[in-house]
Parts: C-alpha cells; sequence; structure tokens
C-alpha cells in the first residue's frame, strides 16, 4: 500500500477506535491536574515518556520499516508528528490558563477546522449528516461555554482556540496519509513536545508521587488515546473523527469535579448530554448507510 492509499470506509471500526481514543484520552485533564507541576515540565515528560514506550514499541516492530520510511515519506511523517507534539503542547498550557471545561469545549471547534481542510486538501464532500451533527454539537457547546463566562482566562482560551485549528489540519492529513504507521507518528511527537518544553521548564525534578501521575500519562494513556484516535483516520473523514473530540468536552470536566470537585455547572451537563446525543446519532446513520451500501 502506497502511503496516499485511499483510505478505508469501514465505518463501524472507525467508530469503535475514535470513540474508545477520546474516552481513554478524556482523563488527560484529569493527570495532568493530580501531577501538579509546572506545564512546561509536565510537556517535557509526557513527550519524553511518549517517546521512551512507544519508541521502544517501533524498534521491537518488525513491521515498522523506520528507515525505508524516513527515506519516502520523511515530509509527511516528521510534519505530522511535529503538529501532533504542537498539539499536546498546547493542551497542556491551555489546561493550565483556565478551566477544564474551557478548553474541551473550545476543543471541540476542531471539527469546523477539520472540515474545512478536509475539503480543501482531500476534496472530501462532507456530508449532510455531518455538517448536522456539527450544528448540533456547538449548540451542546455554546451551552456548556456559558457555564463557564466570566472567567479570566483568554490566554488559555486563546491557546484552546489555537489547538482546535491545528488539531483540524492534523486529522485532515492523517487522512490524506492512511498507510504512515500511527505509532512512529506518535512516537516522534514524543521528541518534539520535549525538545519544545526543554528550553522553558527550568528544573525537570519532580516529586515521586507527583511523577506517578506524569508516568501513567505518557507511559500509557496518551500513548493508547493517540494511536487509537489517528488509526480512526483510516475509517472515518476527518471531520467525522473530530465529532467524538466532543467526548472529551463531556467526560474530560467530569472526571476532574469526582475526583478533585472543579465545579462542573448544569449548562455543562446540559451541553453534554445534546454533544453526546449528535454523535450517538450521527453514528447511527452512518453505521445504518455502511449496512445499506454494502453488498449482501
Amino acid at each position: 500500500m502506497s502511503d496516499t492509499a485511499p483510505p478505508s470506509t469501514d465505518h463501524r471500526r472507525g467508530i469503535q477506535l475514535a470513540a474508545s481514543g477520546v474516552l481513554v484520552l478524556s482523563l488527560d485533564a484529569l493527570l495532568i491536574r493530580l501531577a501538579a507541576v509546572d506545564p512546561w515540565v509536565v510537556a517535557f515528560w509526557r513527550g519524553s515518556l511518549m517517546l521512551l514506550t512507544l519508541g521502544t514499541l517501533v524498534l521491537l516492530s518488525r513491521q515498522i520499516r523506520v528507515g525505508h520510511l524516513l527515506r519516502t515519506a520523511w515530509r509527511p511523517l516528521l510534519g505530522l508528528a511535529a503538529l501532533y507534539g504542537i498539539n499536546g503542547t498546547l493542551f497542556v498550557l491551555s489546561i493550565s490558563h483556565t478551566s477544564v471545561a474551557n478548553t474541551v469545549v473550545i476543543l471541540s471547534s476542531s471539527a469546523f477546522f477539520a472540515a474545512f481542510f478536509s475539503w480543501l486538501l482531500l476534496r472530501e464532500r462532507v456530508r449532510v449528516r455531518t455538517w448536522m451533527a456539527i450544528v448540533a454539537s456547538i449548540i451542546g457547546v455554546l451551552t456548556v461555554f456559558a457555564g463557564s463566562l466570566g472567567l479570566d482566562s483568554w490566554r488559555g482560551d486563546g491557546l484552546a482556540l489555537l489547538l482546535a485549528l491545528s488539531m483540524g489540519l492534523m486529522l485532515s492529513l492523517m487522512r490524506r496519509y492512511p498507510a504512515l504507521p500511527r505509532i512512529l507518528i506518535v512516537a516522534l511527537s514524543g521528541a518534539v513536545m520535549a525538545t519544545i518544553a526543554l528550553p522553558m521548564a527550568g528544573s525537570l525534578a519532580v516529586p515521586l508521587e507527583r511523577f506517578g501521575w506524569l508516568a501513567l500519562m505518557g507511559l500509557v494513556q496518551i500513548p493508547l488515546a493517540s494511536v487509537l484516535i489517528m488509526s480512526a483516520t483510516r475509517y472515518l473523514s476527518s471531520p467525522e473523527v473530530s465529532l467524538f473530540l466532543l467526548i472529551e468536552t463531556v467526560f474530560g470536566p467530569i472526571w476532574v469535579w469526582w475526583v478533585l470537585q472543579e465545579t462542573v455547572t448544569p449548562l455543562t451537563l446540559a451541553g453534554g448530554a445534546i454533544i453526546l446525543t449528535a454523535i450517538m446519532l450521527h453514528s447511527w446513520l452512518a453505521l445504518r448507510e455502511q449496512h445499506r451500501l454494502s453488498p449482501s
């Protein structure tokens, strides 16, 4: 298969991968809060541990020909790794400068950017059901956002908006290169994160009890979530995958509230219900269409 081979359209598998990946990803903000260290230190260790975990898996794998990929597809490979590393850094910084609800709500607008970049770069037609799901989800997003108004969090909100744009672009490019190994991309993105954070981090020393949360994040949670979400782009369009990021809009603040009692407003819960309904209805329509079009 070439690096630019046409992506698959197995919606059921794509939905399973995207939903599982985002559910794991939704623990991200909680782990950052539990670590309670400087955001640049979080970014450095998160990236370094991702590189350690997935880099080891890449070296042990006989199916990933790193040398060949670096010779034949180094531009998209390194470009996607750089984008994902920047995204991870932006998320950590945003969470540290605004509420969890604000960050994940603004991040959910990546569906708009993914739809735009999908049309611009891939010439993919965005289905009516996807636009309708995006509109319904944005209503839910605005409902959630209404419960967070009045916070002095413009810096974190701005970083979250930049993250949403970059995430939309990354998902579209992932769709453009379905054959590139996702594990290698995420491993290299860890190196990007660590490189960006190192000059800003100052002391990298972290108390052992807090380092445990960073280790859980960098060794298990982020690598697993990233590979699942990136793999979903082989089966779903980037706007469809980005819709699943809205799950984090619901569960991210709920995990933080459950463990740390960071307030979740009734509007957040109401908006979350709208978002989840939109995602479930969209997924059901996609599966029904695939079943109807597939040969019996």
